[in-house]
């Protein structure tokens, strides 16, 4: 890791830059090609993929529900008990997210309201390879289900040995209508176009691959989807009252993720610095031969980062805008409330980014690359579209003319001042204005 002191503020931005690899031609062609095989051939293209890419035959696209019922057996009692404990939580702090209907009378006779409105189908995708995140799925249809959808709808791969069991039971437990056993690129398409078996969702939710990635972001024109996504970071912010052993702990469960992932360290002087790269590397060691060859990609472009005053390393963060951001300062609370860009906050020494990840109750699925400057994690809100609705009486039209009228004929809009004068043309005075 890079260990930078005291960089002037010209550097910042280049500090802050993530370790993300440049777009692939070969990668956007292919799923060019994926997308729209399935939008042209629909459940043919999905089985020759599954074919080609997973190694499978699929003679049904959907999961029975005899093999999701099935899977419980198949989940260890330990495993089972933490995610049903993991989606109380969960549920326990959506919940109080849910939004209300508001009615305002702007003037008399004039009211207003805003009604949130459930999506009607959502799609959530939940990746099959060498991490299965079954979390992942307690993190999108519990929310989705708080939030009223009426359908939601899980994809996820079949390998050569099905689909992991704990993939199918976290579906149950968190109310999953359906299951598809279709992966990669193409269950992107199938959610965005639809085929014979299977319809079309409103949004699709989830993490991937580059190839993932890359679909969600060329079917966004014609579905709505959840946020960018990019690799997972974490920001780390310590002074003498962190643990240099904890916060090398959370840099390597970032960098843990895969070799694009970053972890980034802003402390407050150089001797803490040192101690947390001396435990990082210590704690290297104690880990898998194949989880230290993908932490070290990922530590390769990370970052330990010296500011010699407070308000600085406030303002790093904010600029960074981190996915994760871990505070642990001195009065942490304080420190939070200075902060506008962070995709989730863990405040003090015994908050890691794992808790959050897993079963304290927030949203683990959140912006990256710097897009918790504008966008929030996912949330009972992302399953959800607002209505508004007005209402007016003749006497309300009548008062709001004068100002409906003079906008519109300033804006050359003759016909849109016509749609209230011929509603109050017996009031000669109104409809001269």
């Amino acid at each position: 890791m890079d260990l930078i002191v005291n960089p002037p503020r010209e550097q910042w931005p280049d500090l802050c830059r993530r370790n993300i690899p440049a777009d692939d031609a070969d990668v956007s062609r292919a799923v060019e090609e994926i997308v729209g095989r399935v939008a042209r051939e629909g459940d043919a293209a999905l089985r020759d993929y599954a074919r080609r890419f997973d190694g499978v035959e699929l003679a049904d696209l959907r999961v029975s529900s005899a093999e999701i019922e099935a899977a419980a057996d198949a989940v260890a009692a330990d495993v089972k008990a933490a995610i049903e404990r993991a989606a109380a939580n969960i549920e326990a702090f959506h919940a109080a997210q849910l939004p209300r209907e508001i009615t305002v009378e702007t003037m008399p006779g004039v009211v207003c309201s805003q009604r949130p409105v459930p999506l009607r189908r959502v799609g959530l995708y939940i990746p099959g390879g060498r991490a299965p995140l079954f979390s992942t799925v307690l993190m999108l249809a519990i929310p989705a289900r708080i939030a009223g959808c009426r359908d939601v709808v899980l994809f996820t791969p079949r390998g050569p040995e099905g689909i992991k069991a704990e993939i199918l039971y976290a579906a149950r437990v968190a109310g999953v209508d359906t299951v598809y056993a279709v992966g990669g690129a193409q269950a992107i398409a199938a959610m965005a176009y639809g085929t014979e078996s299977i319809l079309r969702v409103d949004k699709i939710f989830g993490p991937g691959n580059r190839f993932v990635t890359k679909a969600k972001q060329l079917v966004s024109t014609v579905c709505s989807i959840d946020m960018p996504a990019g690799p997972s970071e974490v920001m780390i912010l310590a002074d003498s009252s962190a643990r240099p052993d904890f916060v090398a702990a959370d840099m390597l469960s970032q960098a843990e993720h895969g070799p694009d992932s970053q972890a980034m360290a802003v402390v407050s002087d150089a001797g803490i610095a040192r101690e947390v790269a001396g435990e990082v590397e210590s704690q290297m060691q104690r880990l898998s031969e194949a989880r230290r060859a993908s932490v070290s990609g990922s530590l390769s472009k990370s970052r330990i980062i010296v500011l010699g005053s407070r308000r600085e390393m406030l303002e790093f963060a904010d600029l960074y805008g981190a996915e994760h951001l871990i505070i642990s300062l001195d009065d942490a609370d304080e420190a939070a409330a200075a902060i506008s860009a962070a995709g989730s906050i863990f405040l003090g020494n015994f908050s890691p980014e794992s808790a959050g990840d897993y079963a304290s109750g927030t949203n683990h699925t959140l912006p990256t690359g710097g897009w918790a400057r504008s966008l929030p994690g996912v949330n009972v809100d992302s399953f959800i579209h607002k209505i508004t609705c007005q209402r007016l009486s003749r006497d309300g039209l009548a008062s709001l003319a004068p100002t409906i009228t003079a906008m519109a004929r300033a804006e050359g809009l003759d016909a849109h001042a016509a749609a209230v004068t011929i509603r109050l043309k017996d009031d000669d005075d109104l409809t001269q204005a």
